[in-house]
């Protein structure tokens, strides 16, 4: 499982840049080129009531469906470590995985 860094501080799952969900899942098509063709599907922006709770996982399993990402094995993200990004984001489709790396 990649360590997960999470750079969206206003996103209700994130603790101390890490993703209190055990398993989140990354979005992008089969042409993405770029990271910005990425997205944190799970993103779920911070209302003033975080949805952690206990303490936030370092490493999480990563659903993945960039499959153009070297990273991606059968839509699994095998990454040493990734960092989702967009901090002030309102929707999931204002985040996306930094470490995108197309074959």
């Amino acid at each position: 499982m990649p360590k997960l860094n999470c750079g969206v501080e206003n996103c209700a799952y994130n603790a101390e840049r890490c993703c209190c969900l055990g398993n989140i899942n990354v979005d992008g098509s089969n042409n993405t080129e770029h990271t910005e063709g990425t997205c944190c599907n799970s993103f779920t922006e911070d209302s003033g009531a975080h949805n952690c709770s206990g303490v936030p996982a370092v490493d999480s399993e990563v659903d993945c469906q960039a499959t153009n990402c070297t990273h991606n094995d059968n839509c699994k993200c095998h990454a040493d470590s990734i960092e989702v990004v967009g901090n002030g984001a309102c929707r999931c489709g204002e985040t996306e995985c930094s470490s995108f790396c197309k074959e």
